[in-house]
């Protein structure tokens, strides 16, 4: 029995904080990715405090300064209804963060437990719970988004579970293979011969040796699901008015394109600019946590 429990503590336990630590050195060496995460944190920062301080409200209006240019009293200038640009930005970054981050727990409160029981389950549980994932994947997101949004109607939660409901699918698939690779392990062996349920063995032993991927593909999916949100948003069926969204305000601005470019432009580079900095920080936290760069 000790000899068990030495098994599962030597490679379970020591290999997941060595892991750990190796992975914050090489994404602390990694420029972009660090340049990414300060993106990060630097666009939630203002958007929690630009609102909360800006002399304007993001819904206050102004007819006496309708589609000015930027100027120190407004930075980003104003929109058609005078409303300030520079404040309805930061807002609207506050809602895309959300759509974001609320989006991917949703996926993964979905998408773990249904890899992790197709994987560990196996023979025809597991062909029928990926037999399922596999429709849901072949449906196009957008669609499948439009279509759950009529049904569930367009307040911004159910935005949230809309975009969700798509995309956990891909949770799934690596979860399972994740699990179906790790069950094979001695750790996950050891554990089984000492009594332990699966459902303890699962969420003890095999998902915390899946969290690596698990974060990459969570970090990757931030960016599009804030795209997906912009992309409903711009055709008129994302975000409500009054509260801010990046694609309503591209779409609200690209009407007046040559007379008020920067009604599009400084929404337009904001969107990219988030989206790329997820991307960089997805792409240093893959390389970082690459098991072929294990010692």
């Amino acid at each position: 029995m000790s000899m068990a429990e030495d098994a599962v503590r030597t490679e379970a336990v020591r290999p997941h904080h060595t892991l750990w630590g190796d992975a914050f050195i090489r994404l602390r060496r990694n420029r972009l990715a660090v340049i990414g995460g300060i993106l990060v944190l630097l666009i939630a920062l203002a958007a929690i405090f630009v609102p909360i301080f800006s002399p304007y409200g993001f819904a206050q209006q102004n007819l006496d300064a309708i589609r000015e240019g930027p100027s120190w009293s407004h930075p980003f200038g104003t929109d058609e209804l005078g409303r300030d640009v520079f404040t309805r930005l930061f807002a609207g970054a506050r809602t895309s963060l959300m759509v974001g981050i609320f989006t991917q727990v949703i996926v993964l409160a979905i998408g773990l437990p249904i890899g992790a029981a197709a994987a560990y389950a196996g023979g025809r549980a597991d062909n029928l719970i990926m037999r399922f994932v596999d429709v849901m994947y072949a449906f196009p997101d957008i669609l499948l988004i439009i279509l759950i949004r009529a049904i569930l109607g367009g307040s911004i939660y159910m935005i949230f579970l809309a975009i969700g409901l798509v995309a956990w699918v891909s949770v799934a698939r690596l979860v399972r293979g994740q699990i179906l690779s790790l069950k094979q392990r001695d750790f996950a062996t050891a554990a089984k011969a000492m009594g332990a349920p699966g459902r303890y063995i699962v969420w003890r032993h095999l998902l915390p040796n899946s969290l690596g991927p698990i974060i990459v593909l969570v970090t990757f999916g931030i960016p599009r699901a804030i795209f997906a949100e912009a992309a409903l948003s711009y055709i008129g069926i994302g975000i409500k008015p009054p509260t801010p969204s990046w694609g309503t305000m591209i779409r609200d601005g690209y009407d007046l394109i040559f007379s008020a470019p920067h009604l599009v432009l400084f929404p337009a580079i904001a969107l990219g600019i988030l989206m790329l900095a997820f991307t960089f920080l997805g792409d240093g936290l893959r390389d970082a946590l690459d098991p072929r760069l294990r010692r």
